[in-house]
């Protein structure tokens, strides 16, 4: 009797009977954790968190690199906002900002980029290699070199007015006459990769026994892509417009350096405009809030898109 409760006597006997669980251990373990983060979360604060509660404030107030706003900055509430809202020249770069995205990104890349994804997969390996290599090496090249390339093509002397000479066709200063087309197309030769990327890899994840079926039911090729290839891949498709759009609202070096936002204001998106009004003028508050009304567009743009997805997507 007493050897068989031994165990019995032993485990009631083992020290810490009774204690309570000890709860700081996982706390403690989840600390040592992400005390290696600690670096990396202050230098996230510091130089991204920072200058956007900076950008904030500067919105607000009158600060400039000259004047009255340089010696003493003083709190201007939405004054800022108010004068962007009853200035002629910011909803003018309003509108060439939509304009230049529905040109180079909605249509010209989001379409062509499509276009070369469905071409490609078609293609043969040759073929597929080449068209490759040409259409990223466009979109690894720096902006500052497809800029100036594609203003010696365009400009007055430039290449292509060279061939309109050559076959007789009155050449054209395309650089003055359609600005904002002129950098719209700069933008989708050095953009389209992108999309392609993003649609050769949506497309390879289409079954070919699906359109094989399309096919049987005697679905034709535009039929195919439309109600079976396009609903498969809706979320690359949503995905890519958001991306493509928020990038193209962003553009600066592109436009500065074909048409520096001229003739005028032809071409003067509200990135040019923002520097225009915070470094040439030295309104930093103005240009500032001018750089916010952006910001809200791009995210008006992402809810836009985010609505395309379905609800069983979009968690």
């Amino acid at each position: 009797m007493t050897a068989a409760t031994a165990p019995e006597a032993a485990a009631a006997s083992t020290p810490g009977e009774g204690r309570e669980p000890d709860r700081q251990a996982p706390t403690s373990r989840t600390v040592r954790r992400g005390l290696p983060l600690v670096p990396a979360v202050v230098l996230l604060l510091a130089f991204m968190a920072g200058p956007i509660v900076y950008s904030l404030y500067l919105a607000f107030t009158n600060r400039a690199l000259r004047g009255e706003g340089a010696s003493e900055t003083s709190f201007v509430g939405f004054d800022n906002f108010t004068q962007a809202f009853a200035s002629a020249d910011f909803w003018n770069a309003v509108g060439l900002t939509l304009l230049f995205t529905l040109v180079s990104a909605i249509i010209g890349q989001n379409l062509l980029g499509m276009a070369l994804a469905l071409l490609m997969r078609k293609a043969n390996k040759l073929v597929t290699a080449l068209t490759g290599a040409v259409v990223i090496g466009a979109w690894i090249l720096p902006e500052v070199v497809a800029a100036y390339l594609w203003y010696t093509f365009l400009g007055d002397e430039g290449s292509l007015n060279q061939v309109f000479t050559a076959i007789g066709l009155p050449p054209q200063d395309w650089l003055f006459s359609v600005p904002i087309l002129a950098v719209s197309f700069a933008n989708i030769w050095r953009g389209v990769a992108f999309s392609m990327l993003i649609y050769t890899a949506a497309l390879a994840q289409v079954s070919p026994e699906v359109e094989e079926a399309a096919t049987m039911d005697g679905a034709g090729r535009i039929r195919k892509f439309v109600s079976v290839t396009l609903p498969i891949i809706r979320r690359s498709v949503a995905t890519n417009l958001m991306l493509i759009t928020l990038q193209t609202l962003s553009v600066f070096g592109l436009i500065f350096i074909m048409t520096a936002g001229g003739p005028g204001t032809s071409s003067q998106t509200l990135p040019l405009y923002m520097y225009e009004q915070a470094f040439s003028y030295g309104q930093l508050g103005y240009g500032t809030a001018v750089a916010l009304l952006l910001l809200l567009i791009g995210g008006l743009a992402s809810l836009a898109y985010l609505k395309m997805l379905p609800e069983e997507e979009k968690s």
